[in-house]
């Protein structure tokens, strides 16, 4: 069985000082870390870069919420896009090497991702988060649904807790997104580490 992968995305409310420290000590047990920071501007991510390479994280571990231009001049792994970003087809035209995750909503979404090129779909919130309070989550069915009709690989997210792991690799999802499941730990290498481990229990 493959390999699931494990992306930790930055949660917009810490300093690059503590996300990056975190970083440092958890990435050899996760395939991305995100820097999702919606109110950072072009500069402020460059040094969130500076300060997550410093820390020891390489750098093809590393993916840019939105913002293609930081990625591609930082070396960045990848892109994650979300519905207000730049379209998957033109990054992709553009950057053809770059790793491209784009955010879907909907089935329809996932599919129109897969169509301009997206190098995967990340798919959520599947169970309810505090990031996400008073929308109800699309829960395991339409997860489902999504990884029978796309057939590149689809990432969970929102609200991922070690107990869902079980249900989540039943779907054949291709791995999941942790924020506070990780971020908010008391010791974050170790919630990482009981992930990883799980995910690999269950393949």
């Amino acid at each position: 069985m493959y390999s699931r992968e494990i992306h930790v995305i930055s949660d917009g409310k810490r300093s690059f000082v503590d996300f990056s420290t975190i970083a440092g000590t958890i990435h050899p047990y996760v395939t991305a870390i995100h820097l999702r920071e919606k109110a950072k501007t072009a500069e402020e991510l460059w040094a969130g870069i500076l300060l997550l390479l410093a820390a020891g994280v390489p750098i093809d571990k590393i993916m840019i919420n939105d913002r293609v231009d930081v990625a591609v001049c930082s070396g960045a792994a990848g892109v994650q896009l979300a519905n207000h970003s730049l379209p998957v087809s033109q990054v992709k035209q553009c950057f053809p090497l770059l790793r491209i995750g784009c955010s879907v909503h909907s089935l329809q979404q996932a599919k129109d991702a897969e169509m301009q090129g997206a190098s995967y779909v990340m798919f959520g919130h599947i169970y309810p988060t505090q990031s996400k309070l008073g929308l109800a989550p699309r829960g395991i069915e339409q997860l489902q649904e999504i990884v029978e009709n796309v057939e590149i690989p689809v990432i969970a997210v929102g609200g991922i807790r070690p107990e869902h792991l079980t249900d989540l690799v039943r779907c054949q999802v291709a791995g999941i997104a942790v924020i506070s499941g990780v971020l908010d730990a008391s010791d974050p290498l170790q919630a990482v580490k009981e992930y990883s481990h799980l995910l690999k229990k269950e393949c």
